[in-house]
Parts: structure tokens; sequence; C-alpha cells
């Protein structure tokens, strides 16, 4: 999913560019909140960001950012439809770290070595966000104020999450782009690579014809060992000298595709390292430029991989690490604990086959998973525990979620896509990429994102005014019962 890269280094700081009054601060979380034993009330120091700037003390709600995987400033900054909101509905505005992410590390710089990481769970994740909304709605004097959650990506799996597991601390969930059933291990493992490859074939039906070409003509040149062909025709820095080369050049080049379709926005960003407008209209541009569909390949994977067009070769083993989920984990300590996640709760078993997709045969079965965490990280994952612990596909007992995704977004797929209650809403956002609904407005966004921002805002109103209702009409009843006891 979306991880912390290195080409993020290269921007700005991520304070500079975040949303209005944010301010940076630490609270003392515990470090296991369902053992009294192991590690007692020890804690570790949780990095949080508040902004008050548009906050009715004491009345207005708070919405709640749950943090996922990676730094939380770069969510922050990516997220200005909720200071949009904020300033409309008089909220503050929280974003949480996620534990063993950012600087949020349970065990310091060693939080990603081995027999250090059994504490990274979602429920671990989720605990910490319900114990910190309680103690800064004390601190804030926010005792009656409404929460809504949000997030996108794995951030808005937690904040449906936190809505079926807190329901008395959180009043709503904006969970989008969220990925419930994939990742719970129910749908079809063909669907992700299906769905990116659809992305690029409605761009332009000529690019996954040439797109398919290249990995072809790639596969030949490997069956009869010419392996420096390779090498020069996609530009790779170290030479290719082996079918494990071939095959890490493969996953290198489909992560490609994979972020394109992701961060396909209609204007240039910087989320996961910086991309222009339309990514896979450009990189389907770039292939069908050249005569040669392996170099045509290797320019369009640079849409990505060389925004900065600098790079004079691929380091394919340093800008893409093979790990536990098929759309990438990224790079750095980040990327370590998301493999660790997706080794254990957290089911991705995607694989592409050439035939459904325009990518080679790649396959990740469970058995592959298997070996692959056992052998990096001592663990056997768990493929049934989410359908258990959060549901699966049966969320029909739960209220007042907002399932949103966009139609360009191969999570799409693996995500609620019809309203299951009057409070549990899909909405479908055409033209739109992963959780762009999130985003800030833009004079380029299409028009269906300004109409899902518009409906969930009015959800979302109505959320805290029932919620604020509710409290209101407990007060009374509260004091009666106390004096005739």
């Amino acid at each position: 999913m979306e991880t912390a890269l290195l080409l993020l280094l290269l921007l700005p700081p991520l304070a500079a560019r975040a949303g209005p009054g944010l301010e940076e601060r630490f609270f003392p979380q515990v470090r296991d909140h369902f053992s009294f034993e192991a590690y007692g009330n020890e804690t570790f120091p949780q990095r949080y960001l508040v902004s008050a700037k548009f906050w009715k003390k004491g009345f207005g709600p708070i919405f709640f950012y749950t943090g996922n995987e990676g730094d939380i400033w770069t969510f922050a900054q990516n997220s200005d439809f909720i200071f949009e909101l904020a300033e409309e509905q008089q909220a503050l505005v929280i974003f949480a770290e996620h534990r063993y992410y950012g600087k949020s590390l349970p065990f310091g710089l060693q939080s990603t070595q081995l027999k250090k990481t059994g504490l990274l769970t979602v429920e671990q994740a989720l605990a910490d966000y319900a114990v910190l909304i309680t103690a800064l709605k004390q601190q804030y004097g926010a005792a009656d104020c409404p929460v809504i959650a949000f997030g996108g990506s794995y951030g808005g799996m937690l904040s449906a999450y936190m809505r079926m597991k807190y329901p008395n601390i959180v009043d709503g969930a904006l969970a989008a782009s969220a990925p419930l059933l994939s990742v719970a291990g129910l749908g079809d493992p063909t669907q992700f690579f299906r769905d990116v490859t659809a992305d690029f074939q409605k761009s332009s039906p000529g690019c996954v014809t040439a797109v398919r070409k290249a990995f072809q003509q790639i596969k030949d040149l490997c069956l009869t060992g010419a392996y420096d062909e390779i090498s020069s025709r996609m530009a790779t820095c170290n030479k290719i000298s082996s079918k494990e080369d071939v095959y890490q050049l493969f996953g290198f080049a489909r992560n490609a595709f994979t972020m394109m379709a992701m961060m396909d926005y209609p204007y240039k960003t910087d989320f996961m390292g910086q991309l222009p407008a339309n990514p896979v209209k450009v990189g389907c541009e770039q292939i069908l430029a050249h005569t040669d569909p392996i170099q045509g390949l290797a320019a369009l994977v640079g849409v990505f991989y060389n925004s900065s067009g600098s790079a004079q070769c691929y380091d394919i083993y340093q800008l893409y690490r093979a790990c536990a989920d098929p759309t990438g984990c990224g790079t750095g300590s980040d990327a370590e604990a998301w493999d660790y996640q997706v080794c254990t709760e957290i089911n991705l078993t995607f694989n592409s086959n050439n035939v459904t997709d325009m990518f080679p045969e790649m396959p990740f079965t469970e058995a592959m998973r298997e070996r692959y965490c056992w052998g990096r990280w001592h663990v056997t994952p768990r493929p049934r525990w989410l359908r258990t612990n959060f549901w699966g596909g049966d969320l029909r007992s739960a209220s007042n979620i907002i399932f949103s995704n966009g139609d360009l977004d191969p999570w799409a797929g693996g995500g609620i896509n019809s309203s299951l209650s009057p409070s549990l809403v899909a909405l479908t956002i055409q033209g739109g990429a992963h959780h762009l609904d999130l985003r800030g407005p833009n004079t380029a966004d299409p028009p269906s994102v300004r109409a899902v921002r518009e409906r969930e805002g009015s959800i979302i109103s109505g959320w805290v005014k029932a919620a604020a209702l509710g409290r209101a009409r407990e007060k009374p009843w509260g004091a009666s019962a106390g004096r005739g006891l």
C-alpha cells in the first residue's frame, strides 16, 4: 500500500505544507494495552498533530485522523478536506501517528528488529487511538464533543474499525479508499492488477498492447540469456545476470504501474513521490513515443522512479524491495513495519497472471506468503483473523460509516462499493484515484469529487448534530437517576 519513499526526502519540510495551525506533540502511550505483565504500564511517546484554529471550544466536534503506515505529517499535508470541513463545522483537528511508524516507536530505533515487533497489531493501534482521544477530550474540556474518525487506505480501514470497535468513543467515520474486503482475504486475488491494467487501457488502448509487448520481449531475451541487452534497454545500473534479476526487474516495473494508477490525480502531486498530472496518461505517452517497446517501458516507469529526469539508470534493488505486499512496501523502517503487518493480520495475496492483466505472471499464494514471512519475521500469517475480529464483509450491524472509493483506484475493488444501510453509505467518485476526496479542492478536480465531498460534509454534520443532541438528552436522565440512588 501507500508507503514512505526515498523521494520524499527531496521535498520541503512536511510541517511547512500541512494544514493550518497544526502543532506537533507527544503523548505517553501504553506499550501493551492487553497485558498487565509483559510490559506493565510502560509507555512510549506517540506523536500526534493538533489544530484548534477553527474549534468552537468545548462545543465543536473533534475530527480525528487515524494514522496509517507512515510519517503522520505526510498524511496531514494531503488531507486538506478535513481542514476545510473543520472550518465549516468549527472542529478540533487531530492527526494521530500509528505505532511503529514515523517517530512513534515503542522500542526506539530497535522497534522493527526481531522480537520487538510483537506489539505491532491493528488492535494495539486502535487502542492507542481510543486512549489518546479519551485523554485529549479531558485535557481540552471536550467531554461532550462528538468525534468523527477520518482515514484513507489502511487509515480508512482503521477509521471504520474505530467506529465498529469503539462506538462509545467515535460517533462516525469516513473510510476513504479502505480495502476492507481484500485485506480480510475476501475477493479475487487477480482483481488488483486487473484493475491497474484497466486504468492504462482506459487512458490509451494501444498502451496495454505496448506494455505486454515490452514484457514479452524481456522474457524472450531472458530465455536466450541475453541479459546484457535487457540491462542496456531498461537502463539498469547493475547488469542483469540471472532469471532472479529479471524477476526483480518485473516487480520493480510493476510497482511503478501500481503507484501511477493509485496516484492518478488530475494535477501534479508529491504524495508518494513527485508525479505529474494524470501520470497514467503521461506514462502511456512515454511508451508509445518509443519504437523500441523495452526502452519505452523504461521511459514509462521513469515517470514514477525518475520524475526529475536526472537519473541515468535504475538501481532496481534499491528502488524496489520485494515483500509480503505485492503492491509494494517501499523502503526504510516504515516499510519494514508494514511488511510485518502484511505478514500477520493483513492479507494482500494479489498476483498478476498475464491473462487478466498486462503484467508478467508473478504468483503470490498463501503458501508463498507463509514461507516468506517465516523466513523474514519468524511468524505465520493468520489469514482469517480480520474476518473474525473485524467482521469481514458482514458489516450490517455497524452504523455511521461512509465508504468512499474512486473508480480509477485499483484498491476500490477490495472495498465496500454498495451502501449496506441508511447509515452505512458507499460513495463512488467518477474519475477519482486513491482517496481523492480527502485531498483539498483543486480547479482540476472532476465534478464528482466535489459532489462527494459535499455529501460527506452533509452526512458528517448530521452525525455531529445527532450525537450532540443525544448527549444533551442523556444529561437530565443521568442527573435524575443519580438523585434517586
